[in-house]
């Protein structure tokens, strides 16, 4: 049998090996399983994520802080936020430049731009494309102009920086402005206390009987007895005094044991004498003099009164043209009232008391004081709280440490201590001349250059090394300026100091602290019911 050529023979169907048909199987098997994985999958994840309809008006967007869209470098409010800090750059120029037309484009633009922000705070979501464009356009187009006007960079920050200065000298003489009003408030009396004061001076200049009660009781045997509790006041107002007075008896286990001093000027001395006298003050001994009787008081034996009457002097009080570079509390025109150095005079004034406890007009009482005199002093003349607790309250900050005057003979660490509450020993103080010592640094400081004004300062030297510190307890001050004093502090202490501007009987008083003053004034008395609806 012949056998086909070659080329017509029918290919031979070869079979695949074991290994490739094994190798297609497996990779229809891991085709199938991934199928059926990624099918659950989906829908696992239709079920627990379902699809939101999609809506223009329904698009979901991260609450987000309005700060936080400020600073992100890819927001609209940043973008916004920039230009508008821009415009307002160029309101103030182009004000500067006359140009109130391009001030009020601008200005109203950026109110737009405020409004949009506030806005997106509000709902506290990101500021839309839509929203932002056209007020980034139209803030862009105003800037190009005012830019097209010149208004460039360099214009931009010498206007700006010139108008920084001005504000800063209109913030510093509103500051000074109100300081002073805060003087002239501080120093004037109310009208209603005015109004009491001429209704009791009518009364002492009409009455006999009060001007004969007062001549009796200025001769009493109990003005100089040292077996008494003394205390002096020296002060014009009528009020205060009678506070100092009455609180001082209310707290005090024998108010009959208790004396005190009063001195005031011509002008209130019957006022002053018509109220004290018309009240029983719980049997006390109470004693009024006016200091224009006090003839050894004068300017051969005072500096401080020569001082005092020195035209120069006066003027800076009362002339309205001052130094700017004058601290405005050092022009209160107390500094020139005689009554307020009577302090550094008391032996003077009381040659046979041997002890006396001194209290400014402004003060509140609230323990007994009468054991301030059972105090031993250590030899020193002045028993005073002391008030360097804080740093500013030490020497250095009330005298002048670059005169070798002051630096050679005083420690400028050394403690301050306050006036308005202090227990002198007037033994010691004549033993040790402080007045003398007084009169010396009054002369050096005629030029003003050891200190500037003020009691205290001259205090401070005259009293230096004689000064024996008292338990913080028995004197807290600043309830004329501080608002936080700690009311433990006060429900403990002796004295509270209502130092400061904001005097207990003026309106602009600390309202806190006002009803520990107010608890002493006798608001049944017909004159203050008269004066308060007058």
């Amino acid at each position: 049998m012949r056998r086909r050529a070659s080329d017509f023979r029918r290919p031979v169907r070869r079979r695949l090996s074991c290994w490739i048909w094994a190798l297609l199987l497996l990779s229809l098997i891991a085709g199938l399983v991934l199928f059926a994985v990624q099918h659950n999958y989906h829908d696992e994840d239709q079920v627990e994520q379902p699809v939101l309809e999609i809506h223009p008006r329904n698009v979901v967007h991260e609450s987000r802080n309005i700060t936080e869209e400020i600073l992100s470098s890819r927001s609209y409010a940043r973008q916004l936020a920039q230009q508008m800090a821009l415009a307002k750059a160029y309101v103030i120029i182009a004000k500067e430049h006359n140009n109130l037309h391009l001030a009020w484009e601008l200005s109203s633009k950026i109110r737009s731009c405020q409004f949009l922000l506030s806005k997106a705070a509000m709902r506290e979501e990101p500021i839309s494309l839509d929203e932002a464009e056209p007020i980034i356009k139209s803030l862009a187009a105003l800037i190009f102009k005012a830019q097209d006007a010149h208004y460039d960079i360099a214009t931009t920050m010498i206007t700006l920086k010139n108008f920084i200065q001005s504000l800063e000298e209109r913030a510093n003489a509103a500051t000074v402005q109100s300081t002073l009003f805060g003087q002239l408030v501080a120093e004037s009396l109310p009208k209603n206390l005015q109004c009491v004061d001429i209704k009791l001076t009518a009364d002492w200049l009409q009455s006999k009987s009060i001007q004969e009660l007062a001549r009796d009781r200025r001769n009493s045997p109990r003005l100089v007895d040292n077996n008494l509790y003394h205390f002096c006041i020296f002060s014009d107002n009528v009020l205060a005094v009678s506070v100092v007075i009455n609180s001082t008896i209310s707290n005090a286990e024998h108010p009959k044991q208790l004396v005190f001093h009063v001195v005031t000027n011509g002008v209130k001395y019957g006022a002053m004498q018509a109220w004290l006298l018309s009240h029983d003050f719980k049997g006390a001994t109470i004693e009024v003099q006016n200091i224009e009787d006090f003839s050894w008081l004068n300017a051969s034996y005072s500096p401080v009164v020569k001082q005092l009457q020195d035209t120069d002097s006066r003027k800076f009080y009362f002339d309205g043209s001052h130094d700017t570079n004058f601290e405005p509390k050092f022009r209160n025109p107390k500094y020139i009232s005689l009554l307020n150095h009577l302090r550094f005079y008391i032996p003077e004034i009381y040659p046979q008391l041997e002890k006396v406890v001194f209290l400014d007009d402004d003060v509140v009482v609230q323990k007994d004081l009468t054991p301030l005199f059972s105090l031993d002093l250590h030899g020193n003349v002045n028993g005073a709280v002391e008030t360097c607790l804080e740093a500013f309250h030490r020497y250095y900050k009330y005298l002048n440490f670059s005169n070798p005057l002051i630096s050679t003979k005083f420690d400028p660490q050394a403690c301050g201590w306050a006036f308005g509450m202090n227990i002198f020993d007037l033994i010691a103080w004549r033993k040790a001349n402080v007045t003398t010592r007084y009169h010396y640094w009054q002369e050096q400081n005629t030029d003003k250059s050891l200190w500037k004004l003020g009691t205290l300062p001259p205090g401070l030297l005259a009293f230096y090394g004689l000064t024996e510190p008292l338990d913080r307890r028995w004197h807290v001050l600043g309830l004329g300026y501080d608002l936080n004093i700690d009311n433990r502090l006060i429900e403990t202490a002796a004295v509270i100091h209502f130092n400061g501007n904001m005097k207990p009987w003026l309106k602009l008083s600390i309202g806190r602290y006002r009803p520990l003053w107010e608890q002493y004034v006798n608001q049944t008395h017909q004159y203050l019911q008269d004066c308060a609806t007058s």
